[in-house]
């Protein structure tokens, strides 16, 4: 009997504060896995997400051996083979349709299921060799992406946060969805006497623990930040000569504001006109004050102007100048990642898929020549994305080869012809950074990997010495590929070494940007409808740990929520059975009553697989919609709720917004 080892690791999921946590070992099994109280930002505590992510590892579900489809697409009927056999399957098949419809027909697909480099990125080396289609942009926070690449700023080290007078935590749940971040803006709050006020249709953990929440009509966001910016610029509360330097267009922009009064803002947004004034005044008044804005506000039609008037009004209002000030969607280290999938390994240029649209990639006719060969890791599709019963159809073609790489028998997984297991994070060496600080930190592996697991970089390895891919890059080790994604000057061993080494991005100069856009979309729901919103869970990250007994018990079951007035006017009570329908699905939920949500909106949280919801699952409901940037509109999507059982059903999906 030995003693209890502590491993230094990092939590890989898809979340902005990527957790420094350790791995306890116990004659060779991790016992429980804690946080690192040394890390400067996320300081020993874990989420109720991953605070016992040793029990993902062990889970008695997990896949550990390569699977064979033997049934139905989508049954999920498998039988074991070795890798061996897994391996030249899939190295054959790929052979064949590179042979007959050329490199272009395979598709690699996948986000952020982990944030390691080398469970990340290795693989596209070998979709880059190979020249297939390269996949473009972003299931998730697209409109940011857009407005960034126009010279927008959006983010800055978080630690400086804690500076700020004011806080508008606007579409955001940090509570639930990044807590380490609500650290420092709770910082201010006891330094400073910073009052934090919560903008969300939906009272949520965060909109609690507010000093006040603000509920505005969802899709409407545009419409208030115009108004606020409005009021800035009338009260000349900002920095006239700052925010010129900034913009391009301050006129068009002021021209643009000035018809948006508290009473239009009002009737338009259902926040009260004094609130308007009232909060422009706090905004614009206090030296400095932070915009805190989530991924929520992008998700709809008009997501990309939404993310423009936010940078805007911090921009008129002056808060740039200040430490702590301006706004905050997302700020990185400097990690040059992306140089670790070796796109220089590519010989041509091949076409460009957007993963966002992928049931119409994999459904389209037209296109020439067609997704023959799917790879997917550290993503599920099939239950996450937008018009997810396309991107299902998709899945079930018959002329469609599908590998999946995953650690349980996902949605998606159950579509595929191959599905090979992964090593978790506990199992594993990586680097990884982060989406909202500027830390870089060392994954070290606690244990050796369960069963057949294999990291992406072993797959990666083997699947190119069976395609007869001759090429060192094709070769390196799991350690060389994580070494190659960090910042000259910065070695895998130092990182390894302290578990983490702070790298803020040189900040870029002073670009003046465009502040108008046209034309702002405003979100309006069908008569008789109901807005869909699914905003994250505080037990599940998308569709992760939707299959774990103690996330499920947390959850209970997938759970509508409505406004008591919506709930009376179709005669449902608290408790009931219902369904959620429009004319892309059907899924099953029970229904709680709450004036938590607001009226004309209904709220059901977490992206619950198909066995707990059944049909196409959540977004199977959601629309083949998308901002003019690419922004998967998630939250236009409109539905009806009936109690489970009745037969009459909506005629309609979506109908298109006005602007």
């Amino acid at each position: 009997m030995g003693g209890v080892r502590e491993v230094r690791g990092v939590c890989p999921l898809d979340c902005q504060d990527s957790c420094a946590w350790i791995a306890h070992v116990e004659d060779g099994r991790v016992v429980r896995v804690t946080g690192d109280r040394d890390h400067p930002v996320t300081r020993g505590s874990l989420c109720a997400k991953v605070k016992d992510y040793e029990t993902r590892t062990y889970a008695p579900d997990r896949l550990l051996h390569p699977l064979r489809r033997v049934g139905p697409k989508g049954s999920g009927a498998f039988r074991r083979v070795g890798w061996d056999e897994a391996i030249a399957l899939v190295a054959d098949r790929f052979a064949d349709i590179i042979a007959s419809d050329g490199p272009e027909a395979l598709l690699p697909h996948s986000f952020l299921g982990s944030m390691g480099v080398v469970q990340r990125r290795s693989l596209m080396r070998l979709f880059h060799a190979l020249g297939a289609s390269r996949p473009v942009g972003s299931v998730c926070g697209n409109a940011g992406n857009v407005i960034a690449a126009d010279g927008h700023v959006l983010g800055f080290d978080p630690e400086d946060m804690a500076e700020a007078r004011f806080a508008l935590v606007w579409g955001a749940n940090p509570l639930t969805t990044c807590h380490h971040n609500w650290h420092f803006i709770a910082e201010a709050r006891r330094r400073h006497g910073a009052r934090i006020v919560c903008i969300d249709p939906v009272r949520t953990r965060t909109a609690r623990a507010a000093d006040e929440h603000v509920v505005i009509r969802p899709g409407t966001d545009w419409a208030l930040a115009a108004g606020l910016g409005r009021i800035v610029l009338a009260e000349d509360l900002g920095d006239r000569a700052d925010a010129d330097a900034r913009a391009v267009d301050l006129d068009a922009y002021t021209a643009q504001v000035e018809p948006w009064t508290p009473e239009r803002v009002s009737e338009v947004c259902g926040v009260e006109a004094a609130t308007v004034v009232r909060l422009a005044r706090e905004f614009g008044e206090a030296r400095p004050a932070l915009l805190r804005a989530g991924i929520g506000v992008q998700q709809s039609v008009g997501g990309d102007a939404v993310v423009r008037a936010l940078s805007a009004l911090t921009i008129v209002a002056g808060h740039w100048r200040h430490r702590g000030g301006g706004l905050f969607i997302e700020s990185y280290p400097d990690l040059p990642d992306a140089r670790a999938a070796r796109p220089d390994l590519l010989a041509g240029d091949p076409r460009s898929l957007d993963i966002a649209r992928l049931g119409d990639v994999l459904t389209d006719p037209t296109l020439d020549p067609p997704v023959r060969g799917l790879m997917v890791w550290g993503a599920n599709p099939a239950t996450v994305q937008t018009d997810a019963a396309r991107v299902r159809a998709g899945l079930a073609r018959e002329d469609l080869f599908t590998v999946v790489i995953e650690h349980f028998l996902t949605d998606t997984a159950r579509y595929a012809d191959v599905v090979l297991p992964s090593t978790t994070q506990l199992e594993h060496l990586d680097v990884q950074g982060s989406w909202g600080h500027h830390y870089i930190s060392a994954n070290l592996p606690a244990i050796a990997p369960l069963g057949e697991a294999r990291t992406h970089g072993d797959i990666m390895r083997a699947l190119a010495a069976a395609l007869g891919l001759d090429d060192p890059r094709l070769e390196q080790t799991d350690e060389e590929i994580a070494a190659s994604a960090l910042p000259d000057g910065l070695t895998l061993e130092e990182v390894q070494a302290s578990g983490w080494v702070k790298r803020s991005p040189t900040p870029a100069p002073v670009r003046p940007v465009r502040l108008v856009h046209e034309p702002p979309h405003l979100t309006q729901t069908p008569p008789g409808m109901l807005q869909l919103l699914t905003p994250k869970a505080h037990h599940l990250l998308n569709s992760s740990f939707a299959n774990m007994p103690r996330h499920r018990a947390a959850m209970q079951e997938p759970t509508l929520e409505l406004h008591p007035g919506d709930a009376a006017a179709r005669g449902l009570v608290d408790g009931d059975p219902v369904e959620v329908r429009n004319a892309g699905a059907t899924v099953r939920a029970r229904l709680h009553v709450s004036d938590d949500t607001s009226s004309g909106v209904a709220v059901l949280v977490g992206k619950w697989w198909s066995a707990d919801v059944g049909g196409t699952g959540i977004n199977g409901l959601a629309p083949a919609a998308w901002s003019p940037g690419g922004q998967p509109a998630y939250n236009e999507t409109f539905v009806d709720v009936v109690a489970a059982g009745s037969r009459a059903a909506p005629d309609h999906a979506t109908v298109p917004a006005a602007p």
